[in-house]
Formats: structure tokens, C-alpha cells, sequence
């Protein structure tokens, strides 16, 4: 168990390095276009070539063939190679948004290109575009949880701890949203909405809807929780030795809920980073020519382009995996408070 928790913490940490440090690790600008090299194939890395093996990769060129049965596609141009370079200049782009740098990761020199995902409808490189709309979908996802677990502690904490008509009341409106079928009411909300809105704006906006849409149950299991913690013997005895309700929360009651809030944010944030990438993917949400999962998979919502440029399908890919890692978290979560609980 001990080794699947490091594990998983590890892949989680390095993912979110990646998605933070986008501009290093992306040999590209995601808005930047290669109309000449529109759906290209992703690019592969050589190690040998007719002169022996290299330590240091390298690409070919890529050309477009002209004529015959193959007119159209892309092949590679032997006649020209290129040596992957590490830590070399490249387009310029903002280090957490405040520090302009231009050292990348890799590049390859001029005018050979590396495309490790290949690119988009506009020769746009796709690895970078799906590093940098990691980006803002994942952030999406960890903000609007954020909003959701405050939302739901006050009204959890607040119905468990008082009880009485003020519990009867918060958890009358708990079953309202529980029972509202979230997915469409969240596409309602964001449909009667401005859609022209700056990408700034377009996030704070998804965040705070998804984020407010999803309270209900965390707060009825934090209610639970404080409804059994408030009636322990331990509390009880605080309570009539003249102990304040914020002393009760703060010392007895508070630290229970730790553990279930971590579990519940494992679980919602890949839950609201989809939220956000349905969102985009029917065009309410982030629009171009900013970069989220969402709005790059809109793209193969024309069948033609989903069967015959499988590489588009690298955001999807990249879904999968993030949540899966935060499923594998919330059952680490989930097991220790479990044991901890009996």
C-alpha cells in the first residue's frame, strides 16, 4: 500500500509540474500556426541512421507528398536531419504568468520541427497545445472544487452542529440540488450566460458555477460527520465544562472532517475538470484561440477527422490518465480514514 500511495503521489506531482511549467516543457507557442503543416503525424524520434547510433536523437524533416496514392500525406525527408537540443531559446511565454522567459525544454533548429502529438487543423502543435490546456482545465478542476468543499463545509457544519429547524432547512435545499440532474442544469446556467467573454473572465465564470452546482453532497457527508462528532463523550464534556461552540469546532470537531475532504476533493476534482471540458467541448466554455482539453476535442465532433488523425484524441488520453490518478488518491484517502475510523 505503502508503494501505490508514493506512486501515485509521485505521478500526480509530476503531471502537475508539467501542466505548471507549460511554457518550458512545450517547444511551442499553442496559438502559433503552420497552415503548410496542417495534420501532420506525430513526429518520430531517431536514434540511428545510415552513418551508426546517436545518443543524441534526432528528426527528420517532414515533407508532403505531391503525387499518387499517397498525395497529401506526410513522409519523412532522409536528406535532412535535425538534433534534439535541450534548455535552447524558443519563443518567449510567461513562467506562472509573471516572468517572461525564453529557454526551453527541447527544440530542434530551424526549420526542422518536432511534433511528438503531431498538430491540429491549423498546423498548430498539439503536445504543447494539450500541456497548456492542462493548463486551465485542471486548474478549473482544483478551483471549482475549492468552492464547492467551502460551500459545503459551512452548510454541513453549520446543519450538523445546530441542528434543530436551521439542519431541516440547509438539508430541504441539500436535496433540491441533489436531486437536480447537474450535467444539463449546468449546461442551462452556462447557455443563459454571455458567451463572448475574455478567457479570464470565461474561467472564473466556469469555476464558480460548476463549483457552486456541487456543494450539496459534500455537505450532507460533512453534516454526518459533525452530527456524530458533536455527540461524543468527549465533546459533551467540553460542552459542560463551558467550552465555546467556535473552541468545540475549532479543537474537537474540525479535525475529523480532514481526512473526508481530502477523499472529496480526489474525487470531484477530475469530475469538475470533465465538467469543464464537456463545457468547452460543446462550445460554452473556453473558446480559441486559448487552449483547454475541451475545445481541442471539439474538433473531432466531424467524423472524418476523428478516424483519420487519431493523434487529436491526445486531450482525451490526457483526461483518462489525470483521473485516474486522483481516483487511485481518493481510494488512498478513502482507506486510511477508514482505518482510522475503526
Amino acid at each position: 500500500m505503502r508503494a501505490k500511495v508514493l506512486v501515485v503521489i509521485a505521478l500526480l506531482f509530476g503531471l502537475h509540474l508539467a501542466l505548471l511549467l507549460a511554457g518550458f516543457v512545450a517547444p511551442y507557442d499553442p496559438t502559433a500556426q503552420n497552415r503548410e503543416l496542417s495534420y501532420s503525424p506525430p513526429t518520430r524520434l531517431h536514434f540511428k541512421d545510415g552513418s551508426g547510433f546517436h545518443l543524441r536523437p534526432f528528426v527528420y524533416a517532414s515533407t508532403v507528398v505531391m503525387e499518387g496514392d499517397q498525395a497529401g500525406s506526410y513522409q519523412e525527408d532522409r536528406n535532412h536531419q535535425y538534433s534534439l537540443r535541450w534548455f535552447e531559446t524558443g519563443p518567449s511565454y510567461k513562467l506562472f504568468g509573471i516572468y517572461e522567459l525564453t529557454v526551453h525544454l527541447f527544440e530542434v533548429n530551424e526549420p526542422g520541427r518536432i511534433f511528438l502529438l503531431g498538430t491540429d487543423a491549423y498546423g498548430r502543435d498539439e503536445f504543447s497545445r494539450v500541456l497548456f490546456g492542462g493548463q486551465l482545465s485542471v486548474s478549473a478542476g482544483i478551483v471549482a472544487t475549492l468552492i464547492t468543499l467551502l460551500a459545503g463545509s459551512i452548510v454541513g457544519i453549520i446543519a450538523g452542529y445546530y441542528g434543530g429547524w436551521v439542519d431541516e432547512l440547509l438539508m430541504g435545499v441539500n436535496e433540491l440540488f441533489l436531486s437536480l440532474p447537474w450535467l444539463y442544469f449546468l449546461l442551462g446556467v452556462r447557455a443563459f450566460l454571455p458567451l463572448h467573454l475574455s478567457t479570464l473572465r470565461t474561467f472564473f465564470l466556469l469555476t464558480g458555477v460548476i463549483g457552486l452546482i456541487g456543494w450539496a453532497r459534500p455537505a450532507r457527508l460533512l453534516r454526518g460527520v459533525v452530527l456524530s462528532s458533536r455527540n461524543r463523550n468527549y465533546v459533551l464534556a467540553a460542552r459542560g465544562f463551558g467550552a465555546t461552540d467556535s473552541y468545540l469546532l475549532r479543537r474537537h470537531i474540525l479535525p475529523e472532517l480532514f481526512g473526508l475532504l481530502l477523499t472529496q476533493a480526489a474525487l470531484l476534482v477530475p469530475r469538475y475538470i470533465a465538467a469543464e471540458a464537456t463545457l468547452s467541448f460543446f462550445g460554452l466554455g473556453v473558446n480559441e484561440p486559448a487552449a483547454s482539453w475541451g475545445n481541442m476535442l471539439s474538433a473531432l465532433q466531424q467524423y472524418s477527422v476523428l478516424v483519420s488523425y487519431g493523434w487529436l484524441l491526445a486531450p482525451a488520453g490526457a483526461l483518462v490518465v489525470t483521473s485516474v490518478l486522483y481516483s487511485s488518491l481518493a481510494e488512498v484517502f478513502h482507506s486510511r480514514l477508514k482505518s482510522h475510523t475503526t
